[in-house]
């Protein structure tokens, strides 16, 4: 930067370097390399503003001031977009000024530690280190580090805040939740789904129970008397109740294995089971088996009732392995 020298004598003849035209007899007089201007002709050649404090810089002959000398040839710090003036970091194709050349992670400093170029983002050689081995990650909306929570939409893990929901347009959170290729709010979300836990009340994602004509989370099915979970396991209905095999028992007495009702008249209690006197048949063809009135003898395999023609049908191997598994 110049400061420019003014004077009020003039010489016989002087003309202004601008406008060409003679000065005044009392005139003031801006001397500047060797050339003179009126004070009004003395501006900026870019905004025609005359320099603040005197204060101007040149470049190839012409005078600006300093806002628009910075604006037409200083670089601009991508970190801050502020002009820079004194030392430029360049890289990645672009200008920083030392101070703002930062790792976008861990924000150090790297104008004199070097830096990694990953994804387009300078990050230090450590964080580089953990972005490669997986530990963090990079939002494929915004270009930043994941540093809380985030999504994983359209196969690209982003930060939530960068959506809104489908149908309320409210911020969303990593609570949301995917319907047909849009993201919708929790709210929205349970509204719109039809298969709901009659226990929790909740939609149901994954795994549903159908049962007493009602949808049930797996985990939410559970027997009205000792509420554990049927996990797979047969239940009996009772008054719109479900109940484990053992509770129903107790509390309403036996219940055919077979049919699933409870027992009436003459039972068959065998193998830790109960069966109308009707339904005691071969697990395999289903012809009647031995009981109090008569009938085929039976052999026990896997906890149920064959004839004896059929268990012997079954490979010796495979009756062997049951055998071991029960016991």
């Amino acid at each position: 930067p110049e400061r420019v020298r003014r004077f009020i004598k003039m010489d016989p003849g002087m003309v202004c370097t601008l406008c060409m035209d003679p000065f005044g007899r009392d005139e003031n007089i801006i001397n500047s390399g060797g050339q003179v201007w009126h004070e009004g002709c003395f501006v900026c050649v870019q905004c025609f503003q005359p320099f603040p404090e005197g204060v101007f810089f040149e470049h190839d002959g012409r005078k600006y001031c300093e806002h628009d000398f910075h604006a037409l040839f200083a670089p601009c710090c991508s970190g801050c977009g502020e002009f820079i003036i004194g030392r430029v970091i360049r890289a990645m194709s672009q200008c920083w000024h030392p101070k703002c050349f930062k790792c976008v992670y861990c924000h150090t400093e790297l104008a004199d530690v070097g830096f990694v170029k990953n994804q387009g983002r300078p990050l230090c050689k450590k964080c580089n280190a953990d972005f490669k081995g997986g530990t963090k990650k990079f939002c494929q909306k915004c270009s930043l580090p994941i540093q809380g929570e985030h999504i994983v939409y359209k196969f690209q893990v982003v930060h939530p805040h960068h959506f809104n929901c489908h149908k309320c347009g409210k911020t969303l959170t990593a609570n949301c939740r995917e319907k047909d290729g849009e993201l919708y709010c929790l709210r929205c979300y349970d509204n719109m789904e039809s298969s709901i836990c009659a226990a929790c009340r909740r939609p149901i994602e994954g795994r549903i129970i159908h049962a007493l004509g009602k949808t049930w989370h797996p985990e939410h099915f559970v027997c009205a008397h000792c509420e554990k979970a049927f996990e797979g396991r047969r239940h009996y209905e009772k008054k719109g109740q479900a109940y484990c095999e053992r509770d129903y028992k107790f509390l309403f007495g036996d219940v055919c294995f077979s049919c699933t009702k409870p027992c009436r008249g003459d039972v068959v209690t065998v193998l830790n089971k109960s069966w109308c006197i009707q339904h005691f048949r071969c697990t395999a063809c289903d012809i009647k088996l031995a009981s109090s009135r008569g009938g085929a003898r039976y052999a026990d395999m896997d906890e149920r009732p064959y004839c004896k023609r059929c268990f012997e049908k079954v490979p010796v191997e495979l009756r062997r392995r049951l055998k071991k598994q029960a016991e």
